[in-house]
Parts: structure tokens; C-alpha cells; sequence
């Protein structure tokens, strides 16, 4: 029920880009110019998110911003014909007097949307949390930029640890005055992609047919899939079954960093997550509300932020909805989930803060 929005972009993606790349009739209405920052743009999920919402007909604008490699990997991107404009820029270079950053306000002044899947990925034997005391100061520094420059856009976090660096965002906009709790946003897609994808081929049905809320974090064991509201799903798998596709949703991004051998981690899957995300919040902005699973300020649980399924209007989330009823067996790990996720929390909170 709450991932049709992300299906419908998954039916709809290579239509829509094809559609836009070859109608030189193309118009925008002057309520969806929109203006898409990518924060992290020459990386390895900030290349081919860059390129999906390049094809993307609800962006207008897309704006690549990284420390390396931006102006070309915004001049590659130029040449696929969609009716979109891209820029590409750098930190601006020390200037006398000081002069602030003009690469990044160039990226996001005017801004409605800003994804940053900016920072360091992760490693074999790495877990997100390992990654913090690099990822947090990078996306303090990008969401400092925010709320200088795009204080009213909404912003999309795919820098890990997100349970932590959701929080970081929140805090930094707070200490600005210009919060906002429905534009500060945790990207948890992929999580709904490995979900519908793992349950998908234990059910033997295709993947887009199938709607798996998750809910929690966005981190090992406070990733929650909710397997028991999808229909047939428990007459169709054994207990040990169900076990083993919770932990492979829970670690997905472990399996894919094994894989990878120290190259990487998931980079090519949360592009296409982060695309996903994009174009529902671009539709809502644009007034078509969607829902989707999001990490949000929320107050379902003792959690002070927590992963459910959204309502995403023109103003951002709309609505935090409820996630139905658990088995018992997904409360046994909701309660361990709890613990965990109120301490990254607030590692976030203390992060900016100075506790």
C-alpha cells in the first residue's frame, strides 16, 4: 500500500525519460520549475543520480556540486537531450576579504530540493557508524550552505550514518532559525527496494507487485520490514525464511560491500532509491501527494526520529502515517530496534551541539 508511489516511478522511469529526452515541445507549467541539487555529484551514487534526474522531466534545473570533478561530470551530463538545464560547480577558491563559498551558493540558491549523498563509503568490516566523525562534519558544512542559501527547500540525507546525520541536518537549520521539520528528510528507499525485491523472489512474484513497509532507521538491525501486512507473504514463506530475509533487508549493504572487495559499497541501487525518492517529493511540491517510507521527526515511538510511511505534499511531508499493526514477531525486534536508535540519535544531536 505505501510503496505504489515508488513502484509507479520504477513502471514509469524509462517512459517518461524517453519522452523527455526526444519532445522538443516539452513545457513546464510554471508550478513544477524545479530546481534539483546534488550534493556529492561526482561520486559514486552522486554520478548516477545526477544522470536519473537529468532524465527526470520534473526537474528543470539540476545543479551538480562536489569538492573534485563537478564541472565535468555536469558537461558529460549536459549532452543527453532533456529539456533540463544543468550546472556543474566547485568550492569557490579563498578570496580577500572572505567572500563565503560561492560554488555552493551558486548550486543552491533557488533551490526546491536538495539530495546529499556526499561523504566516504563504506568498507568491508566498516559499519555505518563507523563512517560518522567523517560524513557528520561533511554534511554539517553542505546543510550550513542550506540554510544560508535554500532555506525553504526540502532536504533528501543519503550520507550514512542517516540515523545520525538526519538529527545533524535538524540541529544545524534549528541553530539557524530556519527548521522545519516536514523539509528535513532521511532517504530510506533503498531499504523499501531491497525489501520489495528479497520478498518479491521468495514469493515468486515480480518485485513491482509486491509493497513492503519498513520502518525504524536506516542502519543494521533498526531497519524493520514489515513482511507480515504484505498479502500472502506469510502463507507463502516458512519462520526461517521470514528470519533470513528480515537480516538480509536489515544488512543488504554489507552483502553488497563484501561483494564489491573494498571498491565500494551500494552505490548503483540507492542512485536509483534517491531517484525514486526525488520524483515523489517533486510531485508532491507539485501538488500530486505521494507516500513513501521516510526517516522523519516523528513522534509514532519514544524515538525522536523514525522511519514510516509519508505523506509529501507542496510543503513537504504532509503527514506522518501509522505502520499498522506488528506481529510478534516483528515486535521482538522493534524492541531491540528502539535502544539502538534513540543513541545515534542523539550521537547526532551531541554532534552539533557541542555535548
Amino acid at each position: 500500500m505505501f510503496a505504489n508511489t515508488t513502484k509507479i516511478a520504477t513502471q514509469k522511469l524509462l517512459s517518461s525519460s524517453t519522452h523527455a529526452a526526444s519532445s522538443a515541445g516539452f513545457h513546464s507549467s510554471a508550478a513544477s520549475l524545479k530546481k534539483v541539487a546534488v550534493l556529492g555529484a561526482a561520486g559514486g551514487i552522486g554520478q548516477p543520480l545526477a544522470m536519473l534526474c537529468k532524465l527526470s522531466p520534473n526537474v528543470t534545473e539540476l545543479s551538480c556540486y562536489d569538492v573534485v570533478n563537478t564541472p565535468g561530470v555536469a558537461a558529460d551530463l549536459s549532452h543527453i537531450p532533456t529539456a533540463s538545464k544543468i550546472t556543474g560547480d566547485l568550492p569557490a577558491s579563498g578570496t580577500w576579504p572572505p567572500s563565503g563559498n560561492s560554488g555552493l551558493e551558486n548550486a543552491l540558491t533557488g533551490c526546491d530540493l536538495v539530495i546529499i549523498p556526499a561523504g566516504v563509503p563504506r568498507k568491508p568490516g566498516m559499519t555505518r557508524d563507523d563512517l560518522f566523525n567523517t560524513n557528520a562534519s561533511i554534511v554539517q558544512t553542505l546543510v550550513e550552505g542550506c540554510a544560508k542559501y535554500c532555506p525553504d527547500a526540502v532536504i533528501g540525507v543519503i550520507s550514512n550514518p542517516v540515523n545520525s546525520t538526519v538529527p545533524i541536518a535538524a540541529e544545524v537549520m534549528k541553530k539557524a532559525g530556519v527548521y522545519d521539520k516536514k523539509k528535513v528528510v532521511g532517504v530510506t528507499t533503498l531499504d523499501v527496494c531491497r525489501a520489495n525485491t528479497f520478498a518479491g523472489a521468495a514469493m515468486g512474484k515480480d518485485p513491482k507487485d509486491v509493497d513492503v513497509t519498513v520502518i525504524g532507521g536506516h542502519a543494521g538491525i533498526t531497519i524493520l520490514p514489515l513482511f507480515s501486512q504484505v498479502e500472502g507473504f506469510t502463507s507463502a514463506v516458512d519462520d526461517s525464511t521470514l528470519d533470513a530475509l528480515t537480516v538480509r533487508t536489515q544488512f543488504g549493504g554489507d552483502e553488497v560491500v563484501k561483494a564489491k572487495a573494498g571498491t565500494g559499497s551500494a552505490t548503483l541501487s540507492m542512485a536509483y532509491a534517491g531517484y525514486l525518492f526525488a520524483e515523489n517529493v517533486l510531485k508532491g511540491l507539485n501538488g500530486e501527494e505521494t507516500i513513501q517510507c521516510a526517516y522523519v521527526e516523528s513522534d509514532l515511538t519514544d524515538a525522536k526520529y523514525f522511519a514510516s510511511p509519508c505523506k509529501f505534499g507542496p510543503e513537504g511531508v504532509s503527514e506522518v502515517l501509522p505502520f499498522g499493526e506488528l506481529s510478534e514477531y516483528e515486535k521482538g525486534w522493534f524492541d531491540k530496534m528502539l535502544p539502538d536508535l534513540k543513541k545515534q540519535i542523539k550521537k547526532g544531536e551531541d554532534f552539533v551541539n557541542g555535548n
